[in-house]
């Protein structure tokens, strides 16, 4: 597999010059509460430093094969998208497509899909549900961690540049091994834990505890918010990343659970918890519009309260 992509090729200011602007103006907080905050309309693209600076012979991402538009298209989009084949020997290189518009679905996994069906049937990527509901189809596309199945077309630069999730290896192409983020979200123990016999029916909740886990439950573990959070960069194999940290904050609110001080200390560790530095990064890139960076913020406060 490769090694993961070197974080200058993801690395945005993008976010961060919006923010910027919009303070200016007066039309923003400094907090970003939700992805929903962050236009995608960018002064900056990205920060100024060259493709392939400073990275190993192995991840320098070369230039690929360019397929041409089809005959008679008369609007058309341009992709570049990332390719990577373990087996083939050959490091990592961008192809480039011409997607005929008139001829595909109006987002970014229609593109992909016209793609593989009618150009190339090598190109390698995830996808399931289409509605924005799996998370199967996350990657980076113009230097932003999305869904390609609610990300449009034409919100897209031209060319399109599409990455796989960084901080991740690379199985082939757009896809990324996730095992190790899946194994960091089964340490939690992400299922109800009781102590109090089990009752005839359901498990009770008012309406107002029901109305505590609203922003948290909704998380697809997508994991564009622990693939663009630098703390999970540099840290990856002790910090339990920001998808990671929400989920447990998700039982930790949850009035039926029963594990509170179990689940804290398996939390109390000055990496898994307390490496996240509250950059944000993982609520800019939300795309269920959601705030990591709350929920890390609720655990921390939840660890000091019980402390005094």
């Amino acid at each position: 597999m490769c090694r993961p992509l070197d974080i200058i090729h993801k690395f945005s200011f993008r976010a961060c010059s919006n923010v910027s602007i919009e303070i200016a103006q007066g039309k923003a907080s400094m907090i970003i509460k939700s992805s929903s905050q962050v236009s995608r309309n960018r002064l900056f693209k990205r920060f100024p430093i060259p493709a392939n600076f400073g990275v190993t012979k192995e991840s320098k991402i070369g230039r690929g094969k360019s397929w041409p538009a089809p005959a008679g298209s008369t609007r058309t989009r341009t992709f570049e998208i990332y390719r990577y084949e373990p087996d083939s020997g050959r490091g990592p290189h961008l192809d480039t497509f011409e997607v005929d518009l008139d001829d595909c679905g109006p987002m970014v996994l229609d593109a992909l899909i016209w793609i593989k069906n009618k150009v190339d049937p090598t190109l390698t990527f995830r996808r399931s549900c289409r509605e924005g509901v799996c998370g199967s189809c996350a990657m980076n596309m113009d230097g932003t961690n999305w869904l390609a199945c609610t990300r449009f077309i034409t919100d897209m630069e031209s060319p399109a540049r599409i990455y796989p999730l960084a901080n991740m290896r690379i199985i082939k192409d757009l896809v990324p091994d996730q095992t190790h983020v899946f194994a960091q979200y089964a340490a939690i123990e992400p299922w109800l834990q009781s102590r109090t016999p089990v009752p005839e029916r359901e498990r009770l909740q008012s309406i107002e505890e029901r109305g505590q886990l609203d922003g948290y439950y909704e998380c697809i573990l997508c994991f564009c918010c622990t693939s663009g959070c630098p703390s999970h960069w540099w840290n990856g194999d002790r910090f339990l990343g920001p998808a990671v940290l929400l989920q447990a904050w998700r039982w930790l609110t949850d009035s039926r659970d029963e594990a509170t001080e179990e689940r804290l200390d398996k939390l109390e560790d000055p990496f898994r918890l307390y490496r996240c530095h509250t950059i944000l990064n993982c609520t800019r890139t939300c795309p269920k519009g959601l705030n990591p960076g709350k929920a890390i913020a609720q655990i921390k406060k939840m660890m000091v309260e019980r402390q005094s």
